[in-house]
């Protein structure tokens, strides 16, 4: 009986990148870019909401909303959505780590610590499941990721020209 060479893979168990992008899957905040359409958007909307929440007190003190109510309501956008941004920028980042990982020809692992960094070469059946993961089910992710950031910058440009208008 041929022995596979996925076997006896000397990388250890959590930082094979398949195991890497399961955990990652499994993660209470990088799971939410795999939901479904309306649970991903309801999320969002969460961040977005509490971005508002702790980003209102002090568009409160610059521009009081009794006077300003329309700059008050922009510059409070404007930090949820500084807020949001930062939140999609750590799940890019996340994601673009693991499929960086998975897409690699080699595995760069550390045996016992960071002094002692070994690479070993997939083998051909690995790297060929590795890229299917990365070209199903990681770049799909990638791109939402990517699309959500670029309607919260277009909203983002939207009030920053209202608010140079005013």
């Amino acid at each position: 009986m041929r022995e596979s060479s996925i076997q006896v893979c000397p990388v250890p168990t959590e930082q094979q990148p398949v195991n890497e992008y399961e955990s990652l899957k499994e993660s209470w905040l990088f799971r939410w870019a795999t939901l479904e359409k309306g649970d991903f958007w309801r999320k969002i909307a969460w961040i977005w909401a509490i971005g508002w929440l702790m980003a209102s007190p002090i568009a409160a003190a610059s521009f009081p909303p009794q006077k300003y109510l329309l700059l008050f309501a922009l510059s409070s956008n404007l930090g949820a959505g500084l807020i949001l941004g930062l939140i999609l920028l750590q799940l890019y980042l996340g994601w673009r780590y693991v499929s960086d990982r998975l897409s690699k020809e080699t595995i760069f692992y550390e045996e016992s610590g960071w002094y002692d960094g070994q690479t070993w070469p997939k083998p051909p059946e690995m790297l060929t499941r590795d890229r299917l993961i990365v070209s199903y089910q990681v770049a799909p992710i990638l791109q939402r990721l990517v699309r959500t950031a670029g309607i919260l910058a277009l909203l983002m440009m939207g009030d920053s020209m209202v608010w140079l208008c005013l």
